[in-house]
């Protein structure tokens, strides 16, 4: 099962206005493990930052004045997510900026990233497993003990990085799930392996101790007596 944690950074809150994605960072799963490649770009919006989406991710228009357009990195990025299970915080806001964004292309052959790929909300996992509790990406990483005090800012890659770690402890319970009902099936051949042997008559052998073997245990205890102070519990009345 190949996923890719996905998560972008903007320009603003609202794609009815325009706003552009200023940072877009992926990081690939495979079979619930993480493979070390990342999909990772800053991008030129050619447009203004809203003041408060500067002060989440600290990113300047002068800063991406000379990063690639979405369009010059959109072949390498489809190839990157194609076939993949996207896992993304609040799916909606960043699949609309990443549909956008597309829809700017133009050849326009691809308009719609749930065409190349199913789509996992987080968000919505959250509020299932915790309702009425707060289930940003914070909170959640305090609730399942995942480091993210390195984080001064918000930055695409880096919370793609900590949503991974957070995804895989979230959903951890399947994997205990999963050994818990191996661990019952081998209890259950355990089980069925011995009632078979009991059914079957063995003779059993038996070997007696000679003499020797009895004095030299006795001396054994004697010893362990006298090195505990005549505190054996074998001894006493």
């Amino acid at each position: 099962m190949r996923q890719v944690v996905l998560d972008t950074e903007t320009t603003g809150l609202d794609v009815e206005l325009k706003h552009r994605i200023v940072e877009i960072g992926c990081v690939e799963l495979l079979n619930r493990r993480l493979t070390g490649r990342t999909f990772h770009h800053y991008l030129n919006p050619q447009r203004d930052i809203d003041e408060g989406a500067q002060q989440v991710h600290g990113l300047t228009r002068e800063r991406l004045a000379k990063e690639p357009l979405f369009a010059q990195i959109s072949a390498p990025f489809l190839e990157f997510v194609l076939g993949a299970e996207l896992i993304i915080h609040n799916a909606p806001f960043d699949v609309a900026f990443v549909n956008a964004e597309l829809r700017r292309l133009e050849d326009g052959a691809q308009k719609n990233i749930n065409e190349l790929c199913s789509v996992l909300d987080t968000l919505v996992l959250a509020r299932q497993m915790h309702p009425g509790q707060r289930n940003n990406l914070d909170a959640l990483c305090k609730r399942y003990s995942v480091d993210n005090s390195h984080r001064e800012y918000h930055g695409a890659l880096l919370d793609a990085r900590i949503l991974a770690e957070v995804y895989l402890a979230m959903t951890g319970g399947q994997a205990k799930l999963t050994l818990d009902t191996e661990a019952q099936t081998a209890r259950k051949r355990t089980r069925k392996d011995a009632s078979t042997l009991n059914s079957v008559r063995v003779p059993i052998r038996v070997v007696l101790a000679c003499e020797a073997e009895l004095a030299a245990h006795e001396h054994s205890l004697g010893m362990l007596d006298k090195a505990s102070g005549g505190k054996t519990v074998w001894l006493r009345p």
